[in-house]
């Protein structure tokens, strides 16, 4: 699909429609190193990602190939499938599938922190979840952060001040003005009847994420797999790693750790895109209440630079 093409089809209503609020809460970072090793979920690679601590205002990066590249959504690759993709520039350094670790430093409140990436180019996979990184970071612990003067610096969040809405075709996402994180998803795979329609709503904490939304891990269908690897997708994805479900059949690995699994596994998912949205050590996920629907990682990192103001609709794509 060409940008003009995908442009076409989106709609969409403010921009800048959000401000900065102080939280009255320092900025935190880990109170140590800790890391894990798996395989990549699309490299089959195995890797290793290594949590630092980080000063006040450096926010969250990554170091792969001795190169920075910021965890912000200027960064994220417009046409990147089945995961979210970070690169340094154009032709830059690049890091894959970071979401399910962006989503557990934030939820969590892990502003700034530098992430070293070694045997390859994408975060470890693990079980699938964003389970095994919320246990890595509460064993290292979290800490008020310092900048290079030894002082700390006030947390920031984004807060929405006006009703805004993406969508293209069926699918959307809105964030609607809120006091606390509200969020409410869903899901449609009418092919695939034991997944079918979902919807979950929740409020977000770090203890709502860590027993709610964290352990609910990626999903895909049985009859699309053979298609991905031949695109040179999911080499890494197994039984596993990943939930897998026949139209026909139904779930191939159960048991679910929840009947509506895949849906929260998407609401794991935003959050890690939203993340995005932060610099410098702030939170990255507005103070809203968003509302998705169908909605992957391209129409949300879409979303945020429709936000954001950094560019327009007219210029946007969608994988």
């Amino acid at each position: 699909m060409s940008a003009a093409a995908a442009a076409r089809g989106l709609k969409s209503v403010a921009r800048a429609a959000f401000s900065w609020k102080p939280t009255g809460r320092a900025q935190q970072t880990l109170a140590a190193a800790v890391s894990r090793s798996g395989v990549g979920l699309h490299s089959g690679a195995r890797a290793t990602a290594t949590l630092l601590p980080a000063r006040a205002g450096e926010g969250r990066y990554f170091v792969v190939e001795e190169a920075r590249v910021a965890a912000e959504v200027g960064n994220a690759e417009p046409q990147s499938p089945l995961c979210t993709t970070l690169r340094s520039g154009s032709g830059g350094a690049r890091v894959r599938t970071v979401e399910h670790l962006l989503s557990a430093m934030e939820a969590l409140g892990v502003d700034n922190c530098r992430v070293e990436v070694s045997g390859g180019d994408e975060i470890p996979l693990l079980d699938g979840s964003a389970q095994e990184w919320v246990e890595a970071i509460r064993g290292a612990g979290l800490c008020a952060a310092e900048d290079i003067g030894g002082q700390k610096l006030e947390k920031l969040a984004p807060k929405i001040d006006e009703p805004v809405y993406l969508r293209k075709d069926d699918c959307f996402v809105a964030a609607f003005p809120s006091s606390q994180i509200h969020i409410t998803y869903g899901i449609d795979f009418p092919k695939a009847p034991a997944i079918g329609c979902q919807w979950f709503n929740t409020f977000l904490d770090a203890d709502i994420y860590s027993s709610k939304i964290a352990p609910a891990r990626t999903f895909c269908i049985f009859e699309e797999v053979e298609k991905m690897r031949g695109a040179g997708l999911i080499k890494g994805g197994s039984l596993e790693n990943a939930m897998v479900c026949s139209m026909s059949g139904g779930w191939l690995n159960p048991p679910l750790r929840f009947d509506d699994e895949p849906c929260r596994h998407k609401i794991l998912d935003l959050i890690g895109d939203f993340s995005l949205l932060a610099r410098n050590g702030s939170q990255g996920f507005p103070i809203a209440h968003v509302v998705a629907y169908k909605a992957g990682h391209a129409l949300h990192t879409s979303f945020l630079h429709h936000l954001s103001g950094e560019t327009s609709v007219d210029q946007g794509t969608l994988a």
